[in-house]
């Protein structure tokens, strides 16, 4: 009898785990992607909220913002479960004192938005192409030489973030450019 009852004990047990962990994750997926969670470590807010909210995707002609999560979350389950894997290695860096402060994480900020860069090249960008799409695109209301470098994306394959690294965070941008003696091809204005 006892043996059997063990069993059903760690069943329970597994089965309350599994309920648990199903109504728990979405719920800290979703408080943990919302811009007030991003900006509470006081190092997001005082520079890249600050660079953020200078940009095209904080204030513009059609009142669309896009909060961090747009950006920086994927939108299918599978992935962004990952990227919450990913963020939590920066998360434990906050909490043992290695960018938690200003001074800190402008150290290591290069590091880190090359990798958040890679990650985007390397998934197409998708990100972005959740709200931009070259097949949506107008060209013809395009600025000229927007025109012609959509067309020359489309045409070779590029990705947004190819030309796009500086969209949301300029600063972060220019001083990778500047350590590499890069020459800036594409030019971005808020």
């Amino acid at each position: 009898m006892f043996r059997h009852a063990k069993w059903y004990i760690f069943g329970l047990i597994f089965a309350g785990g599994i309920v648990i962990g199903a109504l728990a994750i979405p719920s800290a997926v979703e408080y943990t992607s919302k811009t007030e969670f991003c900006i509470s470590c006081h190092e997001m807010k005082t520079t890249v909220y600050e660079e953020y909210k200078k940009t095209i995707h904080y204030n513009n002609p059609d009142g669309v913002r896009a909060d961090c999560s747009d950006c920086h979350i994927p939108r299918s389950w599978g992935p962004t479960l990952i990227r919450k894997i990913m963020a939590a290695k920066d998360v434990y860096h906050h909490l043992a004192g290695t960018i938690d402060t200003p001074e800190k994480f402008e150290a290591r900020r290069p590091e880190m938005a090359q990798r958040v860069w890679d990650s985007m090249k390397a998934n197409n960008s998708q990100e972005c192409r959740n709200c931009h799409q070259f097949g949506a695109m107008e060209l013809k209301n395009q600025r000229l030489r927007a025109q012609k470098q959509h067309q020359n994306a489309m045409k070779d394959g590029s990705t947004c973030i190819d030309c796009h690294k500086g969209i949301a965070h300029k600063p972060i941008h220019e001083q990778t450019k500047k350590n590499e003696g890069a020459e800036d091809t594409f030019s971005i204005s808020p």
